[in-house]
């Protein structure tokens, strides 16, 4: 049959118009999960498709091992991806187009790459004669840019079975190249796979006051109990605390980069991640808890002074600190101001120091000599949650080589998503490195 070229695949899935708008609106992921079950049947494997609503697809597989012993590894991605105004574009977002070394679209980074990747491995292995040493189960799954209640949380629900004795699983972010410089100016390379991310915990403040009318003194406005208690929030200053992917982090990066690592109290290592340069963009979100205001809502006319004023905080929690961290939510907003979970999901940690990392850390750097494999923390969320809450170690492994000033932050729900087709090429040398020897 043939590999098929990894680029071609990925430009193929970004074709597939997968918009999750949110609130449980959506494009469907159903012909994406099609072409992805299509895809495994050629290479051998039993696709079985999974829908909690019409349209709303899942592809489950799995891949067995030799040996039956070593626990089953999964490895998740998801297929659906965020709007995108094609207003804003160089190329239609769901062209799919192929230029200048770049697959460009909506979904090149987040994350059709890493599905394109996968299904490339699955191909090689079928035509090679290949497999791997543990069985592995495959999950391409739907709405992961939303909450994950028609894809990975739902899954865990209603099939859970299909996950038995699963030990560890990859999914997004990490295993992408962080180009630094070291402290004598030479450069860096550095891998960062994510041991942990930050727990969701969305709130909705809300304040009660007397309506009335705008002209009018008012001593007991909602919106002004509001603002000023979210601009308290906003000010506030969250202390640094040190978990131990994030501590890990900082250790090894600095013997790598030659930088002096300073930890001993807050200004230190903010001054730590100053001299880190364009390697402290890894761990700058994570060496602290995080309360954003993203949404306010009071009133519906000029001159009416509303009775009912609301926010919404998208608070973000490292592991270990959600109860530290609300009661000085709670303090900071006083006691006019009442708040509830709009979302609560549990930070993710996984052992920093285990044989799944060394097997990620082992697969990066036979294909790259020189980089330097660290373990960070993400900052914001994925489906690892929703698969964490089975007891799975779960690890941010989505391998992508990233040329000189190629801004990866920038890609994911940006304009002009597009992915290297070398870094595709390189992932898939990397994940198929690591799936076969782990």
């Amino acid at each position: 049959m043939g590999e098929p070229a990894v680029e071609e695949l990925c430009a193929q899935l970004i074709r597939f118009d997968t918009t999750n708008l949110g609130g449980g609106e959506s494009k469907g992921e159903r012909e994406a999960a099609e072409f992805i079950a299509a895809q495994l049947s050629a290479a051998g494997l039993s696709p079985t498709l999974l829908e909690r609503s019409p349209r709303r697809s899942n592809v489950v597989t799995r891949v067995a091992g030799s040996d039956p012993m070593l626990p089953p590894l999964l490895v998740h991605a998801h297929i659906d991806v965020v709007p995108a105004d094609p207003h804003e574009w160089t190329v239609p977002p769901f062209s799919g187009e192929i230029r200048d070394g770049f697959v460009w679209g909506r979904g090149a980074v987040d994350m059709k790459d890493m599905c394109a990747t996968l299904l490339t491995v699955l191909h090689r292995w079928a035509d090679e004669g290949r497999g791997p040493r543990r069985d592995i189960v495959l999950a391409f799954v739907a709405d992961e840019e939303d909450n994950g209640e028609w894809g990975a949380h739902w899954l865990i629900d209603e099939h859970r079975s299909l996950f038995d004795g699963v030990a560890a699983a990859i999914g997004e972010s990490g295993g992408y190249t962080v180009r630094a410089a070291s402290a004598d100016g030479a450069p860096v390379r550095l891998y960062p796979v994510a041991t942990a991310e930050r727990g969701t915990s969305h709130l909705l403040l809300s304040t009660n006051g007397r309506a009335g009318h705008g002209s009018r003194r008012n001593d007991d406005n909602a919106v002004i109990k509001l603002v000023a208690a979210v601009a308290r929030l906003a000010e506030h200053r969250w202390p640094v605390r040190l978990t131990p992917a994030v501590q890990a982090f900082f250790e090894r990066a600095g013997a790598a980069l030659g930088f002096e690592v300073d930890l001993s109290d807050d200004d230190a290592v903010d001054a730590t991640l100053r001299r880190f340069g364009p390697a402290a963009k890894i761990a700058e979100n994570t060496v602290r808890n995080s309360t954003t205001p993203t949404v306010l809502a009071a009133g519906y006319k000029v001159n009416v002074i509303p009775g009912l004023a609301q926010a919404r905080i998208d608070t973000r929690v490292l592991p270990g600190t959600e109860e530290e961290l609300l009661a000085e939510v709670d303090r900071l907003i006083g006691p006019e101001v009442t708040r509830e979970f709009l979302a609560r999901q549990p930070p993710v940690q996984a052992p920093v120091d285990s044989p799944w990392f060394t097997a990620m850390a082992g697969a990066l750097t036979a294909e790259d000599p020189e980089g330097v494999v660290v373990p960070f923390c993400m900052g914001g969320g994925t489906d690892a949650k929703a698969f964490a809450a089975l007891g799975i170690d779960c690890y941010g492994f989505a391998p992508l080589w990233l040329p000189e000033d190629f801004d990866h932050r920038l890609m994911a729900h940006g304009v002009d998503e597009r992915v290297p087709v070398e870094g595709l090429r390189f992932g898939t040398n990397v994940l198929d490195r690591f799936l076969s020897t782990v």
